[in-house]
């Protein structure tokens, strides 16, 4: 049996799948290298911001709010790419634009540069991810088999696994080699993920190609585009913990805990942990429950994980929330990108883009809004901002579920 038989194959595992397809190897690499670049650079942004550039803390915590930018991006890049099929050759353009804003971080001399670096270049590097994802839609739609969602879990996994190690790395460099060479670092990532995929393509399938006309003759409706709209909103909502958790956590168990260096590492580490072992197992839950009532029990251990942080003020504490949102982000990171391409069945790649680039938009919200919690509420109150968007996501899914908005 040849590599693309067996690729389609309904008895081929998921491994086996992504192993015989170049198109599934090369993705899987790219989307680590994107998760270790971008990973890598984030958390450095404002310290480059203030120690380099001379900005005030303050002014340089706005950066974030680039992010705002990102959705409409994704929208311009994924509508273009429905009405062309040009998936991978979007895909590369998308990383060199990353290669190009990193570039320009490290060569950075004033401080508005970063800012419109971020809110123009970087806003489209991050569609590069999303037509990826589309393109292997598009593959897997043309082959079917019976582990095709599992495809997509691992590697998914992949651009999981990159933003584990991201932060280390940038952490070492940052350190050992200076802010700018880290930038540099990040930009070679970037254009590196171009190299697994070498020139491949994906022809669309029949119906994709019908699809593309429709879409040629116009764009998505807003009743067609609104259950897609609502449920990104309540990712958004539970995503936008995440800028709060990782700007005051540690800071929270240092300070008011007084708990150990070692162990708030391990506390951290504790998520990605989970995620890991959860992901490979998320689309067979799924099937067992409902996709979207088992996200709303993940939004539901989202709220109690929040609660443990704020109202748990132990090792043992920070440990069960740590856990929880490990159960979280292990269901959400495989199972919102399959909702969201079959909200919007005849329009995949703006489905994609518009909701992998929410995650800026969720950093944006979740940093202004942390940033006035803290002051106004303090460390632990503020967790509790986190717990109630959950609740209101946990609602909100329910709520889609109980309608049927997918199968």
């Amino acid at each position: 049996m040849d590599a693309q038989s067996f690729k389609g194959s309904s008895k081929a595992t998921a491994i086996q799948q992504v192993w015989a397809s170049p198109l599934y190897r090369g993705a899987t690499l790219a989307l680590f290298l994107s998760g270790l670049g971008t990973s890598a650079s984030l958390p450095q942004i404002v310290v480059f911001l203030v120690k380099e550039l001379g900005t005030s803390m303050p002014v340089a915590g706005l950066y974030y709010l680039t992010g705002l930018t990102a959705p409409v991006a994704g929208y311009l890049v994924g509508r273009y790419s429905d009405r062309t099929g040009k998936r991978l050759s979007l895909f590369r353009l998308c990383a060199m634009a990353g290669f190009l804003g990193w570039v320009g971080f490290a060569l950075s001399s004033a401080p508005w540069m970063p800012f419109v670096i971020g809110a123009v270049v970087l806003a489209f590097s991050g569609s590069a991810t999303s037509q990826l994802f589309t393109a292997i839609h598009d593959d897997l739609k043309r082959n079917p088999a019976g582990a095709n969602e599992s495809v997509v879990a691992l590697i998914r996994m992949a651009l999981t696994a990159g933003w584990i190690v991201g932060p280390f790395i940038g952490a070492w460099l940052a350190a050992e080699t200076g802010l700018r060479t880290m930038f540099w670092t990040t930009a070679i990532c970037f254009v590196a993920q171009i190299v697994p995929l070498g020139t491949l393509s994906v022809s669309p399938s029949p119906k994709k190609k019908a699809t593309q006309a429709a879409a040629a003759a116009g764009s998505p409706t807003w009743s067609d585009m609104a259950p897609l709209l609502l449920f990104t909103g309540l990712y958004v909502l539970v995503y936008a913990g995440e800028p709060i958790k990782y700007g005051f956590l540690l800071l929270y168990m240092e300070e008011n805990l007084g708990i150990d260096p070692g162990v708030r590492g391990a506390v951290i580490g504790t998520q990605p942990l989970i995620e890991l072992i959860l992901m490979p197992f998320s689309v067979m839950l799924a099937r067992q429950i409902g996709t979207l009532w088992l996200m709303c029990i993940a939004a539901a251990c989202g709220v109690v994980a929040n609660l443990c942080f704020a109202a748990w003020p132990t090792a043992v504490g920070m440990f069960a929330g740590q856990t929880l949102m490990g159960g979280v982000w292990g269901l959400y990171m495989v199972l919102g990108l399959i909702v969201a391409q079959r909200l919007l069945p005849n329009a995949v790649a703006t489905a994609s883009a518009i909701f992998m680039s929410s995650s800026a938009l969720a950093m944006a919200l979740g940093g202004g809004v942390g940033g006035i919690g803290v002051a106004y509420l303090g460390l632990p109150n503020v967790f509790y901002l986190p717990a109630i968007f959950s609740l209101v996501a946990m609602i909100g899914l329910a709520l889609m579920a109980r309608r049927g908005v997918i199968e």
